[in-house]
């Protein structure tokens, strides 16, 4: 249906659905703070579990899709394509959100965010090995590779829970950290009850699944009609576009003195995308990850950069700023430019 609309109407929805993914964004990172604090978690394990799912809801709705419909390119370029863009969102929120207070990398000081990225590096290494592995690999529509990365996930967790408690490590003083600054719309909703709380949470998620796809299905429709094409439009529009809901979220978790939030819902997305393997090819019935790509492959890799640069940021924590942005987030975006250099050289090769 929307493909018989014209130009301006495509554009039109597109800029709708921007603007309801930026409020539902809004409103699901106030929710998540409130709900950490009810069920007593931590800002990184709630923005791990809650944030980075819901902010994902695309994402799943677009894999489930493009498996029921066999269309594997779309399936494994959303889910390996999305992570390096969704870790340069995390560029966006330290120039946008911080601007000269200091590096995010400085403010969001946790050790839990660092066990964080090792978990989305592990899986983006398992995916890789995964493209390796026969397509004849598969018993009862379960793919090692898929299984593989799935309970790599489920264990990441429960280690990742574990250091909410305690980690044995001698503390020789705390990071400078200040108390999170909350806006008055948290403030208002903490007086509220937990069911009105939740309600919010689910509404905002809904809102951002539909929204979601709604960026999706337009902007597919509107590279066509300008001529991109598709390994460009994948990892450009379709990948901005899906990443839209964390840059709304991470920019209203920053706002409120949530930086940890703000990270962990990047690095928990990111981690949690590959995990949409298993479906997948539950789904359509045949081992997905051998089927990538060598952009694919590429964008994995390039995922996995990204994050070590941000894992050395959180450990040295350089608070430092040039441009309003912290010296590992240069190092994100350059990365980054040169990455999509040579990703459109292997696409014209």
């Amino acid at each position: 249906m929307l493909e018989s609309l014209s130009l301006f109407f495509l554009i039109s929805i597109f800029i709708v659905a921007s603007a309801a993914v930026w409020f539902a964004g809004i409103q699901l990172s106030n929710t998540v703070d409130i709900i950490d604090a009810r069920f007593g978690l931590s800002q990184a394990f709630g923005g791990l579990i809650f944030l980075s799912i819901t902010t994902n809801l695309p994402e799943i709705a677009i894999v489930i899709t493009a498996a029921l419909a066999h269309n594997m390119g779309i399936a494994i370029g959303n889910i390996l394509g999305g992570i390096a863009i969704q870790t340069v969102v995390l560029v966006i929120l330290d120039g946008i959100g911080l601007r000269q207070k200091a590096a995010l990398t400085y403010k969001a000081a946790s050790l839990q965010l660092v066990l964080e990225g090792l978990l989305v590096i592990s899986i983006l290494v398992i995916s890789i090995m995964g493209t390796q592995l026969p397509k004849s690999i598969i018993f009862a529509h379960l793919a090692p590779g898929d299984l593989l990365i799935f309970f790599a996930w489920l264990i990441g967790l429960w280690l990742i829970s574990k250091a909410r408690t305690a980690l044995p490590w001698h503390e020789n003083g705390r990071p400078p950290q200040a108390e999170p600054l909350k806006s008055r719309a948290v403030i208002k909703m903490k007086k509220s009850g937990i069911i009105y709380i939740l309600l919010i949470f689910i509404f905002s998620a809904l809102v951002t699944l539909a929204a979601g796809v709604a960026l999706e299905e337009s902007g597919s429709i509107i590279a066509k009609h300008i001529g991109m094409s598709g390994i460009l439009f994948g990892s450009t529009i379709l990948a901005a576009a899906t990443a839209f809901p964390e840059v709304s979220t991470g920019l209203a978790a920053i706002k409120n003195g949530d930086y940890t939030l703000a990270f962990s819902d990047i690095f928990g997305g990111n981690a949690f995308l590959p995990v949409l393997f298993l479906p997948a090819t539950l789904l359509s019935g045949t081992s997905i990850l051998p089927q990538a790509k060598d952009t694919d492959i590429y964008l994995a890799s390039l995922g996995v950069l990204l994050t070590a640069v941000y894992i050395y940021g959180l450990i040295f924590r350089p608070k430092r700023q040039f441009l309003c942005l912290g010296i590992d987030s240069i190092i994100v975006l350059v990365l980054y430019i040169i990455g999509m250099a040579g990703l459109f050289a292997i696409s014209k090769g």
